[in-house]
């Protein structure tokens, strides 16, 4: 018979076993969920926030006369940035119009003798004065019409002296000053477009198994706690490869590694932005958290 002091010891140690071995599969259990979230869940703490920039120059030379935008204002689609002083293209196209009345006349001249000479018989004027008289209605008819091309030129010229937005967004980096002057093609001014933001995940290629272009992206910007809400618009076909570059010798410069350690590479994921909470704050070279979500 057994002794309840022997029966109580081996109930102990039973229950302790039983509790070790919950214990293990525990930790297994999470060891495998931590494994699995670390190294194959498709989430990202390398996050930027892109955004397409327009930069902004005349298409005239001239002194900026007037500034209405200050740094980090929001403008609408068709709101004045600035404007180029317009007395010389005002002047150019009072001239231009002015050609454009001369020529017309010279062509109305031109064409009422040559209506009048081809009139005449022959005995009266040659066939070589009516030709003559011809062409020179042609020559002031052409000359007309670059009179006018002129003319239009001139009024596109004036109107670029007020430069405005073309796009919505926000005027950025603002250097520009009255007294300034343009020059075409020399950047005066960034707009950045409010409706182009979007945001690049770069996820190791481990994880590029588990998504698919349409899953849901929860984005979380740092520095706020509410979460911005996107989906997988496109992933990139192509990164740059470090070993393709050659030597001075044209052999092929390849980097050693180390056999048994294989980094993995961070290809490109392009997140449209469905929703910006009311409260977060969006901004250009951002970083930001993202975890794709495929079953959303």
């Amino acid at each position: 018979m057994r002794s309840p002091l022997l029966t109580d010891l081996t109930d102990f140690a039973l229950r302790r076993r039983l509790i070790t071995g919950v214990t293990v599969l525990v930790a297994l259990i999470l060891g495998w969920s931590l494994w699995w979230h670390y190294f194959r869940s498709p989430w990202t703490r390398d996050g930027r926030v892109r955004v397409e920039v327009v930069n902004i120059a005349a298409q005239i030379s001239g002194q900026v006369v007037s500034l209405p935008v200050i740094d980090n204002q929001r403008v609408k689609k068709g709101d004045v940035l600035f404007e180029i002083e317009p007395s010389d293209y005002q002047l150019a196209l009072a001239q231009a119009q002015a050609n454009v009345q001369s020529r017309e006349f010279q062509q109305s001249i031109a064409l009422e003798d040559s209506e009048r000479r081809q009139k005449l018989g022959a005995q009266a004027i040659s066939a070589e004065e009516k030709n003559t008289s011809q062409s020179s209605f042609l020559v002031s008819q052409a000359a007309y019409q670059s009179a006018i091309a002129a003319r239009d030129q001139a009024k596109i010229n004036l109107d670029r002296c007020i430069i405005r937005s073309p796009v919505n967004g926000y005027v950025t980096d603002l250097t520009l000053r009255i007294g300034d002057y343009a020059t075409p093609g020399q950047t005066k001014l960034t707009v950045v477009d409010s409706d182009s933001f979007w945001i690049v995940g770069y996820f190791e290629e481990t994880k590029l198994s588990h998504i698919r272009v349409g899953d849901y992206a929860h984005v979380r910007l740092m520095g706020w706690h509410p979460e911005v809400a996107g989906h997988v618009e496109s992933i990139s076909r192509g990164i740059a490869d470090t070993n393709s570059g050659e030597n001075a010798e044209g052999l092929a410069n390849v980097d050693p590694i180390f056999t048994w350690v294989r980094l993995a590479q961070r290809i490109p994921v392009r997140i449209h932005i469905d929703k910006v909470p009311n409260k977060v704050l969006i901004a250009a070279g951002q970083t930001c958290t993202i975890v794709i979500d495929h079953k959303r």
